[in-house]
């Protein structure tokens, strides 16, 4: 989640507007609730601690000077609770009383996201870390997901960079103990059954060096068995937990003295309860299938520009497709007027797509694709092998059609998809059809658990950012000039094929329907004018980062 990309929202939030504080709550609210609820593990102080967090970051909104650090601003606010909170009370392990009203997170984590293996395996492993060691891995988990800096572990930590690296390995090193650990109680080995007989089955500093030692010297349990993922590897993988729909009903009720909750809460409380008060079950699915759609809208230059509502990470995954909003701002947050009807210009290149759009049943047949120009295409600095890792680009240069296929591959690593960006544009492009036979979030043919082409409940899921277009497995495009794609993995795993193309190539891909062997008939994007939608993620500029472009990018000439 990246504030830059919410500086609108932050800085109208600071004016007194109360929906973009809605937003700014509604936004963040997973951040915050990961890093306590990893923090803390399994203790019933975890909604406090939350709801303590996200009060005092409405309290000062309007000390923040500069909005695009709010990020490392909140998360240094969630920690200094999380220290505090451990400054109140004794770290111990809970009663059994208090373990009625406690989330345990590693539970919570595995359930949610459907985590098997490995990824399960490092999930329950830090039900085995003491205090000391969940604080900076709540912090190192969101860093090695793209959820935070090192520079802003280190300062939510109060450290600096060079004592916080110091801190990380050895938290990752307490960590792959506990991972063999967990590996060491889910295997077979009959003398740890006689060594377990009388644990009652919660994890504790005790046991963890009895287990600890036994596997040392158990030649069954360090035994060569699976090959060990590295941890940062599957930490990747993992996006963020959502809410619990009980949770966020407390945040948004409890806890505070009404006097002292009014004022900090009469804008959001509402808001909270009304879109993240729902089944946990059915905020999943909707971050899941956000991406679905139902149409494509453009937005030209002169038009004023719609604020981005949600930064492209797993955190905006989590949140249900009634916060993303494709509307015109309220007035209340509009800082220049729409031009009148009779002043506006008539742009013929610049548009943008605004929204994201659904798949044709399986039996519609695609419009007819206009024909463009063609002089040829080069594509150049893309590996033989295709854009497989983050930094990899291909140019593509002339005036003609080439073709872009997507392979996601949750099963070497699901997650929250980093999109690739479209950067240095000089001159023209369109997004011009959609084929390949199906769109990735198709179930594929032969499932019966609902597996798609991004996942399923036996590897995991790749999540699209909130408002990015579901890709198809072949996404054309026509350029005229020249411009730079940019692979930007992290997160999620997926490999770009790049090639050059013509008309007719595309033309037959489109019209290929269920009756030949594919899932669906393609789509077309292209209208024939200069007003036909233009890539999401795309900029004329070539930023340090290519995946901060973001979705709704101005390429105006």
């Amino acid at each position: 989640m990246d504030a830059r990309q919410w500086h609108s929202t932050i800085a109208a939030a600071q004016a007194g507007d109360r929906e973009a504080l809605d937003e700014l709550v509604a936004g963040w609210l997973p951040l915050v609730y990961n890093i306590v609820g990893r923090a803390l593990g399994g203790h019933a102080d975890v909604d406090d601690v939350v709801q303590e967090t996200m009060l005092r970051a409405v309290d000062h909104l309007g000390s923040l000077r500069d909005p695009d650090s709010f990020r490392s601003w909140l998360v240094a606010i969630a920690m200094r609770q999380i220290r505090d909170r451990a400054r109140r009370r004794t770290a111990e392990p809970l009663t059994d009383g208090a373990g009625d009203q406690a989330v345990d997170f590693a539970e919570l984590t595995v359930l949610r996201l459907q985590l098997e293996g490995q990824r399960r395996e490092v999930a329950e492993a830090v039900r085995w870390l003491d205090a000391e060691d969940r604080q900076p891995l709540s912090l190192w988990w969101l860093e090695v997901a793209g959820e935070l800096t090192r520079p802003e572990l280190a300062a939510a930590a109060g450290i600096s960079r060079q004592h916080a690296a110091v801190r990380v390995q050895r938290t990752k090193a307490r960590l792959e103990a506990a991972r063999g650990i967990v590996r060491a109680l889910d295997s077979s080995c009959p003398e740890l059954r006689d060594v377990t007989a009388r644990w009652s089955g919660r994890p504790d500093s005790v046991w963890r060096k009895r287990l600890a030692r036994h596997i040392r010297g158990c030649g069954y349990c360090a035994g060569p068995g699976e090959a060990v993922v590295p941890a940062e590897r599957l930490l990747a993988g993992i996006a963020l937990v959502p809410v619990p729909a009980g949770f966020t009903m407390s945040l948004a009720l409890g806890g505070k003295p009404a006097a002292a909750a009014t004022a900090a809460t009469a804008g959001w409380s509402a808001k909270i309860l009304g879109v993240l008060g729902k089944p946990a079950v059915a905020v999943t699915a909707g971050a899941t299938f956000a991406a679905g759609g139902v149409y494509v809208v453009t937005q030209t230059p002169d038009d004023p520009p719609r604020r981005a509502i949600a930064a492209p990470t797993a955190a905006s995954t989590a949140r249900p497709p009634s916060v993303t909003r494709s509307a015109s701002p309220s007035p209340s947050r509009t800082t220049s007027p729409s031009p009148s009807p009779s002043k506006t210009r008539v742009q013929l290149y610049g548009t943008v797509v605004d929204a994201v759009d659904g798949a044709p049943s399986a039996g519609t047949p695609p419009r007819a694709l206009p024909r463009r120009a063609e002089k040829g295409v080069t594509a150049t600095g893309a590996p033989a092998t295709g854009l497989t890792h983050r930094g990899e680009t291909v140019t593509l240069s002339g005036e003609g059609y080439f073709r872009v296929r997507w392979q996601i591959l949750p099963r070497e690593r699901p997650g929250s998809v980093a999109m690739p960006a479209w950067t240095g544009l000089d001159g023209r492009l369109f997004h011009v059809a959609s084929g390949g036979g199906h769109r990735m979030d198709d179930p594929q043919p032969g499932t019966t658990d609902g597996t798609t082409w991004m996942g399923g409940p036996a590897t995991g899921l790749a999540v699209l950012p909130s408002g990015t277009q579901q890709m198809w497995q072949n996404e054309y495009f026509w350029i005229d000039g020249t411009v730079t794609l940019h692979q930007n993995e992290r997160g999620a795993d997926y490999n770009l094929f790049v090639e050059t193309s013509t008309w007719d190539k595309v033309a037959q891909d489109v019209r290929t329907g269920p009756e030949q062997g594919a899932v669906r008939y393609g789509l077309v994007r292209d209208n024939g004018k200069d007003t036909a939608p233009v890539p999401q993620y795309l900029t004329r500029s070539a930023p340090t980062d290519p995946a901060t472009v973001r979705q709704r990018s101005r390429v105006t000439p």
